[in-house]
């Protein structure tokens, strides 16, 4: 199967499994999945979240999510709980779509490495 195709059908896996767990079967967008991996990463699952939070959780996906591509480097755990990660290389100049097919890309390999999906 070519790559491409391969990328297709395990992020379409990703998405139906998500949004079936997630959000009573409404399919979830690309920004609420990243949301999730945050608040699986930070680990504090049963709070709410104020919208800076929010975007800090995000942040701390995208950084898990790029840290294979060495992009990220974790560095510690604060007093609160929350990782923090430091750049290790300057993100590459990408297009809106390349920029999608990396996340997805990422994103697959997240769920492939916690066996959330083969």
């Amino acid at each position: 199967m070519a790559r491409d195709e391969q990328l297709k059908e395990r992020w379409d896996l990703v998405v139906e499994k998500l949004s079936n767990q997630f959000a009573d079967g409404d399919k979830l967008d690309l920004d609420s999945i990243i949301y999730l991996i945050g608040v699986q990463e930070l680990g504090q699952l049963h709070r709410e979240y104020k919208k800076d939070h929010k975007l800090d959780l995000m942040h701390i996906a995208i950084c898990k999510l790029l840290e294979p591509y060495g992009f990220y480097e974790f560095d510690f755990v604060d007093d609160d709980g929350w990782p923090h990660y430091k750049v290790k290389a300057q993100l590459p100049h990408l297009k809106a779509g390349e920029q999608s097919v990396l996340m997805k890309e990422a994103i697959v390999n997240y769920f492939v490495e916690t066996e959330y999906i083969e």
